[in-house]
């Protein structure tokens, strides 16, 4: 199973041999644990959920991880084909699951921005600042006058980042062992200290 819950630290960049300059994001992975399996026979469908971080949990959540010998603070669930001996309760799963070269797809919640307009938000021309123009950042009409209400989905101004993105299609571009960090070519989306989740991708 490629995947893995880690912890954005923040940016380098690194000298190929041949020279070139690459941006590498820097991802911390601290011990992902496997605290559930699930089978297609007992819950329907393939699984496996993993937890890392500490947390103080309620009886219920610590005894749920009991087995696994864990408290997690962040716990998510990845879908598998199939369920291999390796995937049990309370095995560690380590960056060595990937390699450099490997693709992979990182999920993460992206920078919060606050209320933005529509300039900022989605790109807008401004209006002119001559000749009498007067609208210089509004958004301008919004609608005719039938049907009388404006149609879901208007670009407008409004709450700009903060929800969940994926970015696909990147590389794996190290892996350091001794410090449990792994580096993605490229940007990586949220801020510092923030959860990414890398999967592997075909």
């Amino acid at each position: 199973m490629k995947a893995l819950i880690t912890t954005k630290v923040g940016m380098t960049s690194t000298i190929a041999e041949n020279g070139e300059v690459e941006a590498i994001t820097l991802l911390l992975v601290e011990p992902n644990v496997i605290s559930q399996v699930k089978t297609t026979e007992n819950d329907g469908y393939s699984a496996v959920q993993v937890g890392t971080g500490n947390a103080k949990l309620g009886k219920a959540l610590a005894g749920h991880f009991k087995l696994a010998k864990i408290m997690p603070k962040i716990v998510r669930e990845f879908r598998v084909q199939e369920i291999t001996e390796d995937l049990k309760v309370g095995e560690t799963i380590n960056p060595e699951v990937f390699s450099v070269g490997d693709n992979v797809s990182a999920t993460g919640i992206s920078k919060g921005k606050g209320w933005a307009g529509t300039i900022k938000r989605h790109n807008f021309h401004r209006g002119r600042k001559t000749h009498g123009g007067r609208s210089y950042r509004r958004p301008g009409s919004i609608g005719s006058m039938y049907p009388q209400h404006i149609f879901k989905g208007k670009r407008m101004a409004g709450q700009m980042g903060h929800e969940q993105v994926t970015v696909r299609n990147l590389k794996v571009a190290l892996i350091d062992t001794d410090n449990n960090v792994i580096g993605i070519k490229g940007a990586v989306p949220g801020p510092r200290k923030s959860t990414v989740i890398i999967r592997g991708t075909e």
